[in-house]
């Protein structure tokens, strides 16, 4: 059993040990009465497994690394959530794991999208290199194209714009449905693009 603490001390290397001893089932056990120790004790097992797998997927170790830092936050949110009847609790971690790296390949989709659509409008002009007055006029351009936007798509789109929120995330700040969210979001880009092409006058 992890022992709870709320102080750490010069012999917190002495701990590890016991903790290593611990079978899964154990440790997920302690983890769900609220021990921090056996978090720690989780990070140590299969936090590189969790960094591992991001990586594979996103080809980047910084996002990598910040992935693995959500999916043990959210072990431990979550903890009270794990059943050992439905699964492992690595199995459960790993479920985590693919969740936040989805989330991580949508949020990377959503900047580039954004990006493409920010280029649209840069390309109505072509200001010389560093023309600060350009590209705050290009900013007002997006801003007047977002709100002529159906209500719905602006929420979205201003949301993961200057809220830099995934679509998980737009879904628990709105309440609507994950694919609502999506469809939303598609729909507002497309548009949004559409109506920038259309005010290039060349």
């Amino acid at each position: 059993m992890c022992a709870q603490r709320t102080t750490r001390t010069p012999h917190d290397d002495l701990w590890a040990p016991v903790e290593e001893s611990l079978a899964d089932e154990e440790l997920a056990a302690g983890l769900r009465r609220g021990q921090e120790t056996c978090l720690e004790a989780a990070y140590r097992r299969w936090g590189t497994l969790v960094h591992t797998l991001a990586y594979r997927s996103l080809g980047d170790s910084r996002e990598a690394e910040d992935v693995t830092q959500q999916v043990f936050l959210a072990v431990w949110r979550g903890r009270e959530g794990y059943a050992p009847e439905r699964g492992t609790f690595v199995g459960w971690v790993v479920g985590i794991t693919r969740r936040k790296i989805a989330d991580a390949l949508s949020a990377r989709t959503r900047r580039s999208a954004l990006t493409s659509a920010a280029e649209a409008v840069q390309s109505v002009a072509v200001p010389a290199a560093g023309d600060v007055a350009q590209q705050t006029i290009d900013r007002v351009v997006i801003c007047r194209e977002l709100a002529l936007l159906p209500p719905a798509q602006r929420r979205v789109l201003e949301l993961a714009f200057h809220g830099d929120l995934t679509h998980t995330q737009i879904a628990q700040v709105t309440g609507w449905p994950l694919g609502t969210v999506k469809s939303h979001s598609r729909r507002g880009l497309n548009r949004l693009r559409m109506r920038l092409i259309a005010t290039d006058p060349r």
